[in-house]
């Protein structure tokens, strides 16, 4: 399997693995080497990418609203949580600026052969991710939200 095969297939291997109200994302592939999932919001979505010049794979939640207050409410939310977050899926995940005033939560996946096994390991985790993630973004979202009302 070749890495855009890997990356255009993942997203139907974390479906299932999903809660049910977690299943309806869309996905997006702005670029061969990344893949993208959102709720409805497609610049705050989930990626899965190699990370820049090396072979390890990112798993993250991206903030990249053209609101940079936005995405900085997220960051500092979700390090408001990180304690609570690395207690269910361990001290790898990171939460930092990056570029344009964008910013994200994210996990480095360690490199694999590209294969079935490889691409079930990645899925599995990144819905790992998802799922403990998702309930965190939605809180947050809504406290903003109800800000703009």
């Amino acid at each position: 399997m070749n890495y855009f095969t890997f990356l255009r297939t993942l997203p139907e291997l974390i479906r299932p693995q999903l809660p049910l109200p977690l299943q309806g994302f869309t996905v997006h592939q702005p670029f061969r080497w990344v893949i993208q999932m959102n709720y409805g919001e497609r610049r705050l979505h989930y990626e899965i990418g190699r990370v820049a010049r090396q072979k390890d794979l990112e798993l993250g939640l991206h903030f990249e609203s053209r609101d940079k207050n936005l995405n900085r409410y997220l960051l500092t939310g979700f390090r408001r949580h990180l304690i609570e977050i690395r207690d269910v899926l361990g001290e790898k995940v990171e939460v930092e600026m990056w570029d344009r005033g964008w910013t994200k939560v994210y996990e480095r996946f360690p490199a694999g052969e590209i294969t079935e096994a490889y691409q079930a390991q990645v899925a599995a985790r990144m819905a790992q991710l998802m799922t403990v993630w998702h309930p965190f973004f939605v809180l947050l979202r809504n406290d903003v939200s109800a800000v703009y009302r």
